[in-house]
């Protein structure tokens, strides 16, 4: 009996996705539950499991094809995993490999030789990257990690692949004068030769990362975007296109909540064991400010206006593989302790590459925070349908007149975009005095939480 594998459904508004990797091959006898192909979605990678065992018979869209949810993906036959080993010593995979050009002259060993160093028992990383490296003859333990807790990523091979081939392209001399390693001792005459790569009948996707090296020795290289940055991409042109976006700024004092931090911080990490971070005050004020001006919390559908009296705020993240905005849930029902741990957790899921699509869904208003990574100002977009979204920046100590007086005090500049077609610039700039008000005198902050 055959069994069909089909894409499955991803959460709201996702409707397609890629195929990123084949965990499995045609031939291979797979366990109900055992994961079968990662699936690149617009929002987060997701994996398929076998629903049943059996053998994965035939794959029928290959990486890189854009699927739909409910496509037929893959067949397994059920009841004949004992055959699996002999369908594969008889027949060529369906699912044909190109052998990429070697790194390295220690890739033209044998094939026994070469399948070894990709197994590398106390190297962290996936199935997919152990794959990759296989089919790239990378030993993965000279692979430097990039990854969360050392693990070993796709773009950490790619990235070695593309440095090994660009020492072997360089000339003995290396450019402006350097010297370049010599190149690895060839193997001994009687092994024999590694077998010319055969082209496959249908070619697979071309790999993520592709370097090329000009006649001028100019380099360039190209790299495939993930379905993530394409669907990022298509998101910010859409938006830029379809809301009349406007960006009012202002600028905050910090330092009665830098000077509150201070105080509490120790004792506020041994009570509820996270540290308080700036990101639950300006939760906590946007929330204030959202209950002020609730159009700034609402959306367009159609010729309605949808006001919405709960308050999930997305907090932006920069991920690996780009932007994502997990969502802090009723953030008008939580305590700030509670606000910084859930903003931590979703810090650390998104990093891990754990995210769901619950974790990412909805959302009524987006707070984004480029300070850290130094950004003193920007025009944040909007993240749709939101009609609002709050751009933090750096703190700078600056010089400002108060009372009369030049002091220096920590400040920061903020920006809110709102779309024009339902927020009035009026509702925007008290908007954004209210969250200035609030954060400038937290104590407010804490009699409204």
């Amino acid at each position: 009996m055959a069994i069909e594998v089909r894409v499955p459904e991803m959460g709201e508004s996702i409707v397609e996705a890629v195929i990123g990797n084949w965990l499995k091959r045609e031939g291979d006898a797979v366990s109900a539950g055992e994961a079968l192909v990662e699936l690149e979605t617009e929002k987060v990678n997701i994996e398929v499991a076998a629903e049943q065992s059996g053998v994965l018979e035939r794959i029928l869209k290959r990486e890189g094809e854009t699927v739909s949810v409910g496509e037929v993906i893959a067949v397994i036959a059920e009841g004949v995993a004992a055959e699996a080993p002999a369908a594969r010593t008889e027949a060529e995979p369906a699912r044909p490999v190109a052998e990429p050009q070697p790194v390295a002259a220690e890739v033209s060993a044998a094939p026994a030789e070469r399948a070894a160093p990709a197994e590398a028992p106390g190297v962290r990383a996936t199935p997919a990257v152990r794959r990759l490296a296989e089919e790239y003859g990378v030993d993965l333990r000279q692979v430097p990690a990039s990854g969360e807790g050392g693990r070993i990523t796709r773009e950490d091979v790619l990235r070695y692949v593309a440095q090994q081939r660009e020492a072997v392209a360089a000339p003995a001399g290396g450019p402006n004068g350097t010297t370049t390693a010599p190149p690895a001792a060839q193997p001994e005459p009687a092994a024999p030769p590694s077998p010319p790569p055969v082209a496959p009948a249908t070619a697979p996707a071309a790999p993520a990362m592709v370097p090329a090296m000009a006649v001028d020795g100019r380099r360039e290289e190209r790299v495939r975007m993930t379905q993530r940055r394409k669907t990022i991409a298509q998101r910010l042109v859409e938006a830029q296109r379809t809301a009349a976006m406007l960006t009012t700024f202002n600028e905050i004092d910090m330092s009665a909540v830098i000077e509150l931090r201070r105080r509490w911080r120790d004792r506020f990490r041994e009570r509820y064991g996270v540290s308080l971070g700036f990101m639950s005050f300006f939760t906590k004020a946007v929330v204030g400010a959202l209950k002020a001006f609730p159009m700034l919390n609402a959306e367009i559908q159609g010729d309605e206006i949808v006001l919405k009296y709960y308050y999930d705020i997305g907090i932006a993240v920069g991920a690996e593989e780009g932007l994502v905005v997990p969502v802090v849930r009723d953030a008008d029902r939580k305590s700030f302790a509670q606000i910084e741990r859930e903003i931590e957790e979703l810090a650390r899921k998104a990093r891990e590459r754990r995210l769901t699509i619950e974790d990412l869904s909805g959302g009524t208003f987006t707070i984004t925070n480029g300070g850290v990574f130094g950004s003193l100002l920007s025009t944040p977009i909007l993240n749709p349908p939101q009609v609002g979204i709050l751009g933090m920046h750096k703190i700078e100590e600056r010089p400002v007149v108060v009372d009369g007086q030049i002091v220096v005090r920590p400040m920061m500049y903020v920006a809110l975009t709102y779309d024009h077609r339902i927020v009035d610039g009026r509702e925007a700039v008290q908007f954004l005095v209210r969250v200035k008000e609030l954060i400038e005198d937290p104590e407010q902050l804490l009699l409204e939480a």
